[in-house]
């Protein structure tokens, strides 16, 4: 796992969730963090600035996204993936 990857998406999240980047863990939600569905979607605009990728998320359907958002950890490895692909 990218350590810069993981450390601005912790840090993108942990914004949205008017948190400290150590409040953040890898296994939490963002439910768990009170990241609604607008934080959400703040949250995707904000990586996709952060890394020049584009997100596959559907907001009115974050369920039937590719884009895993059930972890911290599943978006750091997501964004890890499109980060790869964009630079392949």
């Amino acid at each position: 796992m990218s350590e810069n990857v993981k450390d601005k998406v912790i840090e993108i999240i942990a914004e949205q969730a008017v948190l400290e980047p150590s409040d953040v863990k890898m296994e939490s939600t963002l439910e768990d963090l009170g990241i609604d569905s607008l934080g959400l979607v703040e949250s995707i605009f904000a990586i996709e600035e952060a890394f020049d990728i584009q997100v596959p998320f559907n907001a009115n359907e974050p369920t039937e996204s590719e884009f895993d958002i059930s972890s911290v950890a599943a978006i750091v490895t997501a964004v890890e993936s499109l980060v790869a692909e964009k630079h392949a």
